[in-house]
């Protein structure tokens, strides 16, 4: 059975969610992603950070991004993924919250890496991607 650590794009990196905006762009950027997870002090995820979330969340309303925390944009609750989870539980997790990426957990509770749209079409049948954009881009 495939695994979320199989499909996983490895080496992802948290933000401390006290770090500024125009900073974490810039992690964004030096490791060519679109989104970073967001840790508190204990190292545990507390959101995840989006380039659209800084643009929409902060530029766009003229805040000042070196001012902005990535804490300040990370709400809700986190969504994450156990490294040995079956690839049907990561879809499941995915369409049930409409998501697009994802954090994978390992057994001791570290970020080991992110499962994206991208990975999911690397990795999965063409019936599978069919479903999961219909759930999770389905307008209702």
């Amino acid at each position: 059975m495939t695994k979320a650590a199989d499909i996983m794009h490895p080496g992802a990196q948290w933000i401390p969610a006290t770090e500024s905006l125009d900073r974490a762009a810039q992690l964004m950027r030096e490791l060519n992603v679109g989104a970073l997870p967001v840790s508190d002090k204990n190292e545990r995820l507390c959101g995840i950070l989006t380039d659209r979330d800084i643009v929409v969340g902060c530029v766009a309303r003229g805040g000042d991004p070196s001012r902005t925390t990535a804490g300040d944009l990370a709400k809700g609750t986190p969504r994450w993924i156990s490294a040995d989870a079956d690839v049907s539980e990561v879809l499941r997790e995915m369409e049930e919250h409409r998501i697009r990426r994802l954090p994978v957990i390992d057994k001791n509770k570290r970020l080991v890496g992110m499962i994206s749209e991208a990975d999911l079409a690397r990795h999965l049948s063409d019936q599978q991607i069919g479903e999961f954009v219909e759930k999770v881009y389905a307008t209702s």
